[in-house]
């Protein structure tokens, strides 16, 4: 038997370093989606047993500059197309500056120096990564998720999943409707 689950990512990963951070008995508070205010002061040692916790469920300690500033930015994408009801209207360039701080050369820079690729290429591979899970739930039409992921039609929508899936958004509904009724047989 099958179960079919629907999740929000950001919610569990909170939860999951919320009871990790507990049972390690490490005084926090999470500030914001990637971020934790540690209360107490941690040795070397102490730090290195929190990173193995935490490393097994495949969440890692950021620790340079520029590393944090690259997570923030990708913490920033996933929150905007993961948590909100419908992508910003505003330019996302302007919106990813004015959350981060930085000027948007600045850190497409920084982003494509360390990531080799560009930070379009990674809000487009997220904004797959929700198409796909909207299309699973079944609660939207091909157009309200090219509305709610702001592409400016349908069309464009399934370039960009038939690009980065090699399957057209038909298609995809089709394989996970069949799973389904192989899983319920």
């Amino acid at each position: 038997m099958k179960l079919f689950v629907k999740y929000d990512i950001n919610k569990a990963c909170k939860m999951l370093l919320q009871e990790q951070l507990e049972k390690l008995g490490v005084a926090h508070s999470i500030t914001a989606f990637g971020e934790v205010d540690i209360e107490e002061p941690l040795t070397g040692e102490r730090m290195k047993s929190i990173g193995e916790a935490l490393g097994h469920y495949g969440i890692e300690i950021v620790e340079s500059q520029k590393s944090i500033i690259i997570q923030k930015i990708k913490d920033a994408i996933i929150e905007m197309v993961f948590n909100e009801d419908a992508l910003p209207s505003s330019k996302i360039s302007y919106y990813l500056s004015e959350k981060l701080g930085y000027s948007y050369g600045y850190i497409s820079n920084l982003f494509s120096d360390a990531t080799f690729t560009s930070i379009e290429n990674f809000i487009i591979l997220q904004k797959i990564e929700r198409a796909k899970q909207l299309i699973i739930t079944n609660e939207y039409t091909f157009t309200e998720i090219a509305w709610k992921l702001n592409y400016s039609s349908v069309a464009h929508f399934s370039t960009q999943f038939k690009n980065a899936t090699g399957l057209t958004p038909s298609a995809f509904q089709r394989i996970i409707n069949k799973r389904r009724e192989a899983a319920g047989k």
